[in-house]
């Protein structure tokens, strides 16, 4: 069976000649302020001292405070601040760099590409006609040689139909003897028009050149037996002019022929052997 809940009764009405329930309030609150004075409340507890009138308190939200710096800091924080935008200024700038040079890249192999359609460029081809040697009879002595060699040199540009060559001043052509240069003189400067072939003389002078025991005993051997291998290279600075207007830039042309020769004093007959060009810049076109 549930239990039932009674009212309290209300207390009785006070009569006029009877003292307070809360006689002994003062004692109770001496002892609590007692009490207080022994055992102080938490901080947190107490509440701030109410201004002094004529003073406005104005409250501003948490948010707010802590996007506005102290002003001690607001240079810092304005460095701190325009360092995204400084990085973003320099990623735009290294990308369009970037774009810019691949741009041109692309410009430039475009226009080599069309350039080697309509040209067709070939590399010209060189060949010893003939040298004339002196100063080489005393190879087997042990005396320093002064040979002088002068060499008909052809250089055939039949290939190509409208590209022309420019050797610039500058060259110069060598011969040499297994590994040992014998001689050395300029490589003439002159223009060669498509489809044409010239001969030019090359002189080259050698002072105080010795050759060893064995090198001096293998060149009388190939002397007497008529074939006596010789090297003969020239580095020139060539330019092609394609059409009337354009043309390239300077380059290093790097050609060597071996030859073989049947004397070694007078007018000697050349057997060419084979010819060799490089020009590195230009690789792909020779």
């Amino acid at each position: 069976m549930a239990d039932r809940v009674h009212p309290v009764p209300a207390p009785p009405p006070r009569r006029p000649d009877q003292p307070p329930a809360d006689a002994d309030a003062p004692a109770t609150g001496t002892a609590g302020a007692a009490a207080t004075e022994t055992t102080p409340l938490h901080p947190s507890f107490n509440r701030p001292p109410s201004p002094p009138p004529g003073t406005y308190i104005v409250q501003v939200p948490k948010d707010q405070v802590l996007r506005v710096p102290p002003p001690d800091r607001a240079r810092r924080y304005k460095k701190l601040a325009a360092r995204p935008a400084r990085r973003r200024l320099l990623r735009r700038a290294c990308c369009c760099s970037c774009a810019a040079l691949l741009l041109l890249l692309l410009l430039a192999a475009a226009f080599a590409g069309a350039a080697y359609l309509v040209f067709r460029p070939r590399a010209p081809t060189f060949s010893v006609a003939s040298l004339s040697i002196r100063g080489l009879d005393g190879a087997l002595s042990s005396s320093a040689l002064s040979p002088e060699l002068d060499a008909a040199v052809r250089a055939d540009n039949g290939a190509n139909r409208k590209v022309g060559v420019d050797y610039r001043g500058g060259g110069s052509v060598t011969v040499s003897y297994a590994g040992q240069r014998l001689a050395a003189g300029p490589w003439p400067a002159f223009r060669q028009a498509p489809r044409n072939a010239t001969v030019f003389a090359a002189a080259m002078r050698g002072r105080g050149v010795r050759l060893s025991e064995e090198q001096a005993r293998r060149l009388a051997a190939e002397r007497a037996a008529g074939a006596v291998p010789l090297a003969v290279e020239a580095r020139v600075p060539v330019r092609l002019r394609f059409g009337k207007v354009l043309r390239t830039w300077t380059v290093d042309v790097k050609v060597r022929c071996d030859v073989a020769v049947d004397r070694l004093d007078g007018d000697a007959a050349a057997v060419n052997r084979g010819c060799r060009v490089r020009v590195r810049p230009l690789w792909w076109w020779w």
